[in-house]
């Protein structure tokens, strides 16, 4: 269950197969049903979560009611809600299950445990903070300054095994669009082949 952990730690940082034992013994496995919470809104975020199998989206729903989709998480993705996890203030995100899943949880506890006694673990979370802080950037200049067509290519393009993985309508808030408007993308899209 914690090979994923293990290979995703050796892509950032070097550590003794004892003290890679160390860390991954932290994490507990959860399995998460298909359309089932990790996590709701106005629940305290108690984790940092390695996704093991299946697929999460972490989303926002408005005052409207529309749903705003932050990311989603595969295999081999980290998913939290960073806020509240980092200040314990209650969150403001919803992390459900897509597909029958598992994941590994660290408490902050333990994750503070990790920092003392295994000193390279936080190099692994800054890097991954960094990697975290790039996405985020770039996704905001995307939105910003890209047409909702060139956003939806992009989307297909740098996720190929996420998009078919989704439902239109998951696609669609994701990228901050009407269900309606990506279907009228998608048709303009495939009179261009």
């Amino acid at each position: 269950m914690t090979e994923p952990l293990k290979q995703n730690i050796a892509k950032h940082i070097s550590l003794s197969e004892k003290e890679t034992e160390v860390f991954c013994n932290l994490f507990q496995q959860r399995l998460i049903k298909k359309k089932s919470f990790l996590l709701k809104e106005g629940e305290v975020c108690k984790f940092e979560g390695f996704v093991t199998k299946g697929l999460f989206r972490v989303y926002h729903i408005d005052k409207s009611g529309a749903e705003q989709i932050l990311y989603f998480a595969i295999e081999n993705w980290w998913i939290t809600d960073i806020d509240s996890f980092t200040n314990g203030l209650p969150s403001q995100l919803f992390i459900e299950a897509l597909e029958d899943s598992e994941v590994l949880l660290i408490s902050k506890n333990d994750k503070e445990f990790a920092y003392t006694n295994l000193p390279e673990i936080e190099k692994l979370f800054r890097v991954m903070t960094q990697k975290t802080h790039v996405a985020l950037q770039r996704r905001m200049i995307d939105n910003l300054s890209k047409t909702a067509d060139q956003r939806y290519l992009d989307f297909i393009e740098k996720y190929p095994k996420l998009y078919q993985r989704l439902s239109n309508l998951q696609i669609a808030a994701y990228l901050g669009i009407s269900h309606e408007f990506l279907s009228k993308i998608r048709k303009k899209i495939a009179g261009k082949k």
